[in-house]
């Protein structure tokens, strides 16, 4: 897909020991690229970078995003011509229980990024990943363009606005003559193997199936823009190739996000995971009082076509059957893994 773009570069990589940083930290490997990482330890028992034992791939360092000395010190060492920023808080409902650390890791962590950019000589691209929530959204369920405003009720999404405004601050005042070219990219929900956070909807299926029980469900007709989690990294890859081949006219906000049929509800993902995991399992309301979370959600990622030729290459039912496939084999033989993953990467690859 890269055409060796990525052989020999050197990508530095922040919060690669969490669920999406897992998958890409490992295909870049794949793609022949020598990668750094910096992140906290991974966030869950058991998690992706563990089971399929990322540790032995890759050089890490283990910090604070907002240990601005330390994270400077780590990315100069290294000296590389890629820095992927992944790392954050990525949870709204925890963002309601935490949200000074919320701002403080993914806006301040933002910063710290930038700074040390700045700072570093080698680097000549940045892909700043935020999320689809960084969007002010008015509930009008209309799809969110790059030139949309930034903005967010709970302290997830308020603090991802904040992160992009940060990351264009940097931009314009720092990066746009000689600096290194900076995108920053917005994925809607991510789904595939290997994701074990909290209240996140593939993962609370799975802890509750496996217990024997019915899972939960908050609700079930709010719609999110469902994707593979490979569809979004694929994005965020393409763009790191054109900026690192010079391509400065793709410097700004990038969507990365489904086809609108894959929009779905929360009900119809539950149904649909239900069905494919089978051994009776089952959904359950969950009456309780929750904070606010957006009804709907979705993406407009025309720019992403017209301009870089990415379109998604699955739809939400491989999305699933990749999904169970890779939980099923967890429960079964956990030694498979790495080369299961691997070869999702290689299906992807093909399509």
């Amino acid at each position: 897909m890269f055409n060796k773009t990525f052989a020999g570069k050197r990508v530095f990589m922040t919060g690669h020991s969490g669920f999406k940083g897992s998958w890409l930290a490992l295909w870049l490997t794949l793609l022949g690229a020598e990668v750094h990482g910096y992140s906290l330890d991974p966030p869950s028992v058991p998690n992706m970078f563990e089971l399929i034992g990322l540790r032995h791939d890759l050089a890490s360092t283990h910090a604070d995003i907002r240990d601005f000395e330390a994270l400077r010190r780590a990315m100069g060492v290294f000296s590389p011509d890629l820095v992927i920023h992944m790392a954050a808080q990525p949870l709204v409902r925890r963002s309601y229980a935490e949200p000074v650390e919320t701002f403080t890791t993914n806006v301040i962590g933002t910063v710290n990024v930038m700074e040390a950019v700045r700072h570093t000589e080698s680097v000549r691209a940045v892909v700043n990943v935020t999320s689809d929530k960084s969007y002010l959204n008015l509930g009008t369920g209309v799809a969110f363009r790059e030139s949309d405003p930034m903005g967010g009720d709970d302290p997830y999404s308020a603090s991802k606005g904040c992160a992009e405004l940060a990351a264009q601050s940097w931009n314009a005042s720092f990066f746009q003559n000689a600096g290194p070219s900076l995108v920053s990219v917005r994925a809607g929900n991510v789904v595939g193997g290997g994701d074990f956070g909290q209240d996140r909807l593939l993962p609370d299926m799975v802890r509750a199936f496996s217990r024997g029980e019915p899972v939960r469900i908050r609700s079930p007709k709010a719609v999110r823009p469902w994707q593979f989690v490979l569809e979004p990294l694929s994005g965020y890859l393409v763009l790191a190739k054109a900026l690192l081949e010079g391509r400065r006219e793709f410097v700004g906000g990038w969507n990365f996000g489904p086809r609108n049929a894959d929009a779905q509800t929360v009900g119809q993902v539950v149904t649909g995971f239900v069905e494919r995991w089978g051994d009776g399992a089952q959904c359950a309301m969950d009456a309780g009082d929750h904070p606010h979370e957006a009804a709907t959600l979705r993406l407009d990622c025309t720019k992403a076509a017209e301009q870089l030729g990415w379109i998604p290459r699955t739809d939400v039912n491989m999305a699933l059957d990749w999904s169970v496939e890779w939980y099923r084999a967890w429960h079964t033989d956990p030694a498979c893994l790495r080369a299961l993953t691997e070869e999702h990467i290689s299906r992807f690859e093909a399509l």
